[in-house]
């Protein structure tokens, strides 16, 4: 039974996630603050998602996604929302999140978002053939799921690397915002096509040389992107 952690501090909201989440198949471990939610963490190394509601008192959930990913790159963060600002959507995706959800939501369509990426979890976890993708200065290792830069390790989230094994073995191919959205996220992902560029904008952080000024990965405006080497 996979762990799915659930960070609310609104009792009746997260006694309704918990429920349906049982009712899923899933083991809800709740959390009504960041400090409290990254202290079982440690004690459930073993969780596939994270739920991470944004607005909490003292520490919120965009600082606790921080500090999951600072040790943890594999582990699934959907960030609740009851804000509609795009910015926010935005932070939550640049600070390592997966996904969003904007409250209110249905049990439906929470229970997909994490099957969804549950899936994605899995392919992570599961064994790979041995290989690797090289398009110098990158080296892409389809074993364990590392990228190096010259040399360097690069630290990347699910996300990031199945966007980086998808554009490298796809060189120099055009490919749509749609495209990478079935690819990267499965096609029963009902989501926005913005979470493409936003997770594309962090990956670019950590692999051109100037992000502003992208040379590895290219838009394509109005369509999508290019691995450009």
């Amino acid at each position: 039974m996979k762990k799915v952690l659930v960070l609310e501090d609104e009792p009746n909201i997260r006694s309704f996630i918990v429920i349906n989440l049982k009712r899923a198949g899933y083991e809800a471990i709740e959390a009504a603050s960041g400090e409290d939610a990254l202290q079982l963490i440690k004690e459930h190394p073993d969780i596939s998602v994270a739920l991470l509601d944004i607005m909490l008192p003292g520490m919120d959930g965009f600082e606790v996604c921080r500090r999951i990913r600072a040790g943890d790159t594999h582990m699934g963060i959907i960030m609740l929302t009851a804000r509609t600002q795009e910015m926010d959507k935005v932070t939550g995706l640049m600070t390592g999140a997966d996904d969003y959800v904007t409250k209110p939501f249905s049990a439906a369509e929470l229970t997909a978002r994490i099957d969804a990426l549950c899936r994605r979890v899995g392919k992570d976890e599961a064994p790979a053939h041995p290989g690797e993708l090289r398009q110098p200065p990158f080296v892409l290792n389809t074993r364990n799921r590392t990228l190096e830069k010259n040399g360097k390790r690069i630290k990347l989230t699910q996300v990031e690397y199945a966007l980086m094994k998808l554009f490298m073995e796809n060189p120099g191919e055009a490919l749509s915002r749609e495209v990478i959205l079935d690819a990267v996220w499965g096609r029963d992902y009902f989501g926005e096509l913005k979470i493409v560029d936003v997770n594309i904008r962090r990956l670019r952080l950590k692999i051109e040389d100037d992000p502003t000024n992208p040379t590895c990965i290219t838009t394509l405006w109005g369509f999508g992107y290019k691995w450009g080497l």
